[in-house]
């Protein structure tokens, strides 16, 4: 292979004639740090359509860490990473933390990124939707079948063994690519770790016949039979860094649009929604605590609280169900953190995903009918003008428990992608979230003493609100957008 001025390259085709070929990607002056060590040093280096190119190292070297920043999960200390196909240069990430859109390419991360709860077909189909892939059912049937999937395309991918899932794995990161005739990227971290010879030899085939057809390919890998399939190999090591390899390789096309941002996001929520159907008990096992909370506050509410007008302790008893219904881990989360599912979301949707993430966490129906059961459950006498004031101005509340709800959900997407000792020190950042609650609280009980008031003092409801509402939006913004950039 020979490298032009132009910065396109000559690749030897199959049929034994030269082609010039476009970069796909590339890489400059690339530094990864995790904590304290230095994993990747000033890596240089580019694939070009047409190529399959090895990811060689030891162990611990930094392979993953490559493919998964050129994927834009991990953040840079120098450099920048490139993406050139579409007919534009498009930023994946860069030092700065600047993230662009690179939707469109496959990628298997080597902790598979899926969901227990998917079928096989499913995610099959939500990998090449939300690559901008048309998925008509009988090629995406044909692809499971050559697979040999297709007597368990409508199975639990939890219910699969650990050879099946890898396959699922890879061929939700090919199939989007065998769909675009356009030439695209694909990272591979490991594929045939886990699968059978039958699959291997498949897995070869295919490899081959995506780079004829254009398509770039980056595998990391410890599989000799895959590494003869590659044009060139990059290898990493401690001392040298990445360096190439050429070899000899053995190798065998209507334009469609790239889907837009809210595209990709509308294809994530309706994931999570159908996750959410699947599977309610993860859900609704977030309502049991509060419940649990509603029946402990009825039981403290006794005649002497009631009969002394302690209206601080009623408010507290009437908005503590919905904070515990806030706080309690949202079962989207615990999905996205499975087998780093939101990973490989993140990297297939782009920019600004764990606010998506964030939102669709948050459960919109369990804190206002709870608010309001508390309410009926705790109040005295529902009939007084004091009540009817309270009741006229409770959705307030409920607006600032949904924002807690959110901010609560933002926090465990954080939490979740820390490692456990720092995700232990964390967690205690939901302890902020009482400060809003007791906001809360006394606006409830002045409204219950004096009635509603618009004015602006400390001490007022509408102030009060307005503190509670704007530290949750901090909090928010903090765990969501802070890490993000």
């Amino acid at each position: 292979m020979n490298r032009n001025f132009d910065g396109t390259t000559q690749t030897q085709a199959a049929r034994g004639y030269i082609v010039s070929a476009r970069t796909l990607l590339s890489a400059q002056g690339l530094v990864v740090d995790r904590g304290a060590r230095k994993v990747l040093r000033g890596v240089d280096f580019s694939i070009s359509e047409g190529e399959v190119v090895g990811l060689l190292g030891v162990n611990g070297s930094g392979k993953s860490t490559l493919l998964e920043s050129l994927a834009g999960l991990h953040p840079m200390a120098a450099g920048i990473v490139s993406r050139h196909d579409r007919g534009i240069e498009a930023i994946v990430r860069d030092a700065s933390g600047q993230r662009g859109d690179i939707c469109g390419f496959g990628l298997c991360l080597q902790s598979e990124g899926m969901c227990g709860d998917e079928t096989v077909y499913e995610r099959v189909r939500g990998a090449c939707r939300v690559a901008g892939r048309a998925d008509n059912p009988a090629t995406l049937q044909q692809i499971i079948s050559d697979w040999g999937l297709e007597h368990r395309a409508e199975d639990r991918i939890c219910k699969l063994s650990g050879g099946l899932r890898r396959r699922v794995a890879v061929v939700s990161a090919l199939a989007p690519i065998v769909l675009n005739p356009e030439p695209s990227v694909i990272l591979l971290d490991e594929p045939s770790e886990g699968l059978d010879e039958s699959s291997r030899g498949l897995l070869l085939r295919w490899l081959r016949s995506l780079a004829g057809r254009g398509h770039a390919i980056l595998v990391a890998t410890h599989d000799p039979e895959l590494v003869t399939a590659c044009d060139r190999l990059l290898i990493i090591s401690e001392s040298e860094g990445l360096s190439n390899q050429e070899q000899e390789s053995i190798v065998d096309s209507a334009h469609l649009p790239e889907p837009s941002g809210a595209e990709l996001h509308r294809e994530l929520a309706a994931w999570a929604w159908r996750l959410e159907r699947r599977n309610p008990i993860d859900t609704i096992g977030r309502g049991v605590p509060a419940l649990v909370a509603l029946l402990l506050a009825f039981t403290l509410s006794t005649d002497v609280v009631r009969s002394s007008e302690n209206h601080d302790l009623l408010a507290a008893l009437v908005l503590t169900p919905a904070f515990v219904t806030a706080i309690v881990a949202p079962a989207l989360i615990k999905r996205l953190a499975e087998e780093r599912t939101g990973d490989w979301w993140r990297a297939m949707t782009g920019a600004r995903s764990r606010v998506w993430f964030s939102i669709m966490g948050v459960s919109l129906i369990l804190p206002l009918p709870i608010i309001y059961l508390s309410w009926f459950v705790l109040a005295d006498d529902a009939g007084s003008a004091m009540d009817s004031d309270v009741m006229l101005w409770l959705w307030l509340f409920a607006f600032v428990i949904i924002d807690l709800s959110a901010a609560a959900s933002a926090l465990h997407l954080m939490v979740s992608d820390l490692s456990r000792a720092s995700a232990v020190a964390g967690i205690l950042l939901q302890l902020v979230l009482i400060w809003p609650f007791l906001q809360m609280t006394s606006a409830l009980a002045s409204i219950m003493t004096d009635g509603m008031s618009f004015e602006l003092a400390l001490g007022e409801p509408i102030a009060d609100i307005g503190i509670a509402w704007l530290t949750v939006v901090l909090l928010w913004a903090m765990a969501v957008i802070i890490p993000e950039d």
